[in-house]
C-alpha cells in the first residue's frame, strides 16, 4: 500500500490506525491519502509494517516484546511516543496527542470488532473530547460520529441511519426520516433509534436539546 501524501495542514483531519479488524483496501488508500499525521497504535506496528504503510508517530505504552531501532529503520522518519498511563487505552492516549499537537479533527480505522469491549469502549469515547476533538470512527460498514445538536447533510432515499444516545438524549426532532421523532427521547438500553432509514432523496435534519447523540451511516445496504 502506497504512503500518504505529505499534506502538513493541521486543520485536516489526522488518521489514528488503532488495533481491531481491519478495513479494505480502498477505505484504508482513501484515508491515507489525504491525511496530514498518521498515528498507529503499538499493537498494531507489525500490521501496518506488513501492508507496507508509511506512518508518522507510534504511539503507545510498548508493554510487549519492542524494537525501536528495528521501527525507526523500517518506518524512519518517525516519531515514538511512549505512554505509559494505565488509566487510559492508547486510543484515548492518542486523541490527547493529537488535541496536544492542536488537531480539531481525527478519522479512525481498526477501531471496531475483533473485540466488543473495545469496539462499545471506543465508540461511546467519542463524547469526552466533544469539545477538543472532531471523532469520526470508520470501518467497512460503518462511520459514526457525535452529531452537534443541530445536524443537517444530504442523503439517497434509503440510506440506513441509526441514532445512538450515549445515556439520555432528550428533546429529539427528526426531518426526512423513515420513523420520525419530535421531541421525543432515546435512552441506551432502553430505547435507541437504530435501523432508521433516509425517506426520501435530500436533506436530513436532527435536532437535540440535552445529551450526547451519535450517528452512524451504514454503509452496507445489504444488511
Amino acid at each position: 500500500m502506497s504512503s500518504h501524501h505529505v499534506i502538513r495542514d493541521e486543520q485536516e483531519p489526522a488518521l489514528i490506525i488503532a488495533n481491531g479488524e481491519s478495513c479494505s483496501f480502498e477505505l484504508m488508500g482513501e484515508l491515507l491519502e489525504w491525511s496530514p499525521l498518521v498515528v498507529v497504535l503499538d499493537a498494531a506496528i507489525q500490521r501496518v509494517l506488513a501492508l507496507n504503510i508509511k506512518v508518522d508517530v507510534l504511539l503507545g505504552d510498548f508493554d510487549r516484546d519492542f524494537n525501536a531501532e528495528k521501527i525507526r529503520e523500517q518506518q524512519y522518519p518517525i516519531e515514538i511516543v511512549h505512554t505509559p498511563d494505565q488509566d487510559k487505552t492508547d486510543l484515548e492516549k492518542a486523541f490527547d496527542y493529537l488535541i496536544g499537537r492542536g488537531f480539531p479533527a481525527v478519522n479512525v480505522v481498526w477501531a471496531t470488532g475483533k473485540r466488543a469491549d473495545h469496539t462499545i469502549t471506543n465508540i461511546t469515547n467519542i463524547v469526552r473530547f466533544r469539545n477538543q476533538l472532531k471523532i469520526v470512527i470508520l470501518d467497512d460498514y460503518s462511520k459514526v460520529f457525535l452529531l452537534p445538536k443541530t445536524y443537517e447533510k444530504w442523503y439517497p432515499k434509503g440510506t440506513p441511519i441509526s441514532l445512538i444516545p450515549i445515556g439520555k438524549v432528550d428533546g429529539i426532532t427528526t426531518k426526512n426520516l423513515k420513523y420520525s421523532l419530535e421531541n421525543e427521547s432515546l435512552t441506551m438500553g432502553y430505547r435507541t433509534g437504530s435501523s432508521n432509514e433516509v425517506a426520501e432523496d435530500g436533506m436530513i435534519k436532527v435536532t437535540y436539546e440535552e445529551g450526547d447523540l451519535l450517528l452512524m451511516e451504514c454503509l452496507d445496504f445489504d444488511v
